[in-house]
């Protein structure tokens, strides 16, 4: 079993940057593919960024392209998710997601095939 926890959340106005942490419980968590995922109020669950678990592979959807980064200190059990450019469109709870994968150069997009998943941190921007 693994644990996410998620921080970095806040209340920002349109243009400023956040960045948001996820610290899973275990160590094994570097052999995991992970990713951060998004909700808005009134609309469904959708993907953000992707990691593999070795670092070296990443995907973004479009919305965020050249404004969010994704990276992962394995060290430290923790991945990141760096905002920048924010826009009131990007309100929204972010969480975290894991899962574990033999293939450590592949990311997974997709919500349905990560096993673990953090509560969510809430990401404001104001206009």
């Amino acid at each position: 079993q693994v644990q996410l926890v998620e921080s970095g959340g806040g209340l920002v106005q349109a243009g400023d940057s956040l960045t948001l942490s996820c610290t899973a419980s275990r160590r094994a968590v570097r052999y995991y593919a992970m990713a951060w995922f998004r909700q808005a109020p009134g609309k469904e669950r959708e993907p953000v960024a992707a990691i593999s678990s070795n670092g070296g592979g990443t995907d973004y959807v479009n919305p965020v392209k050249g404004r969010f980064t994704i990276s992962r200190d394995s060290a430290k059990n923790t991945v990141y998710l760096q905002m920048k450019s924010l826009k009131p469109e990007d309100t929204a709870v972010y969480y975290c997601a894991a899962r574990d994968t033999y293939y450590s150069d592949i990311t997974y997009i997709i919500g349905g095939l990560y096993e673990y998943w953090g509560q969510g941190t809430q990401v404001t921007v104001s206009s």
